[in-house]
Formats: C-alpha cells, structure tokens, sequence
C-alpha cells in the first residue's frame, strides 16, 4: 500500500503542475488575443497573473527535476491550457468584423431589406467577376451576430461566397451599432436599469 508521500509526489503534486499551467497557458492565450484585437487596458493585469502562476510552477518543477510525471504535468497543463484559452475567447466573441458576400444573383434587395430590417448596415457595389458580372455586399458586424447574418445570407442568397476578417478598429458614423462595451461588461452580466 502506497503512503501518502508517494500518493503526492507521483499523482497530487503533478496534478498542481498541470493545472497551473493550464491557467497560466490560457491566460497567456487569451492575453495574445485581446492584444491583437487592441484591448490594452486589460492585457497588463492577465500578463500580471499569467507570469506570476508561471512562476509559482516552473519554481516547484525546478524542485522536482527527478519526477517525470512533473513533466508529463507540465506538457499536459500546455496543451490544454492552449485549448481552454482560445475557447474561453470565442465563447466571449470580443471585436468586430466584416463580412464581404459576393454574388452573381441580381435579386439583392430581399437580402439587403432584411439586413436593415435587423439593424446591420451595409454597403454594396457592382464588379466584375470571372464569370461576368456580380455584387458585392459588405457588412460590419459584432463577432456575436455574426452566425445571424450567415443565416440571412443562407437563406436568401445561398448560392453567393462570402468571407469574414476581424477587425480591430471601426468608426461609428451613421450605421446601426451596439453601444461601446469594456471588457468587462462583456463578461459580467449587466444590471438591470431602473
């Protein structure tokens, strides 16, 4: 029967290792993120805590250099830290972006009608495809109403292509826009107002 001793060092002690990498990793994932996406006022205090819980585990594995389940620890926390960071940012769907939809159907207007009736603005232009003459409709969207715009396009232009970037900045002359949110009102859930 294995004692306690035993029981940490191979099984409780990597355990720790692996889950304070895998907050380290997805804070450092979801900084890089937000970074890219300029939200620079709250970068600094997730660098803070990123660098501070990495800290704490490189410090205890330095400790326990002859226990190779502290590696296998660590490379696991990586991995999965990784993978709960960049979940974590999509289920938060931060920033802007823009939907470019081209298409030969001349028949635009349900599709653009529906749009407004939403309260997406668009721009839309003539040019000159391979094929001949299309449309090109775009459209700036908040990450979070993307999927109700593809249903708009899928329903009333399905044969059309469309491709979608981020964006890190936008103005807000004149179109249809949410509110400026902070971050944090993006992951606390808002009061009601009185």
């Amino acid at each position: 029967m294995m004692d306690f001793e035993t029981i940490y060092n191979w099984v409780i002690f990597p355990l720790l290792i692996f889950l304070s990498r895998t907050c380290d990793v997805s804070l450092g994932t979801l900084r890089n993120v937000l970074a890219s996406k300029g939200k620079k006022k709250i970068v600094p205090f997730i660098g803070f805590f990123e660098v501070l819980i990495w800290l704490v585990a490189v410090s205890s594995i330095l400790n326990n250099l002859n226990n190779i389940m502290c590696y296998v620890g660590w490379a696991g926390g990586y991995a999965t830290g990784i993978y709960l960071g960049l979940t974590i940012e999509e289920k938060l769907a931060l920033g802007t972006q823009v939907i470019r939809i081209i298409t030969a159907n001349n028949q635009t207007e349900e599709f653009t009608e529906q749009l407004s009736k939403k309260g997406f603005g668009y721009t839309c232009q003539e040019a000159q495809g391979s094929r001949g003459p299309v449309k090109m409709i775009f459209t700036v969207v908040e990450r979070k109403k993307i999927k109700e715009v593809i249903e708009i396009i899928n329903q009333f232009l399905p044969q059309s292509f469309y491709s979608i970037e981020d964006i890190r900045h936008t103005t807000q002359n004149g179109y249809a826009t949410t509110e400026k949110k902070n971050l944090f009102s993006s992951i606390l859930p808002l009061r009601k107002r009185l």
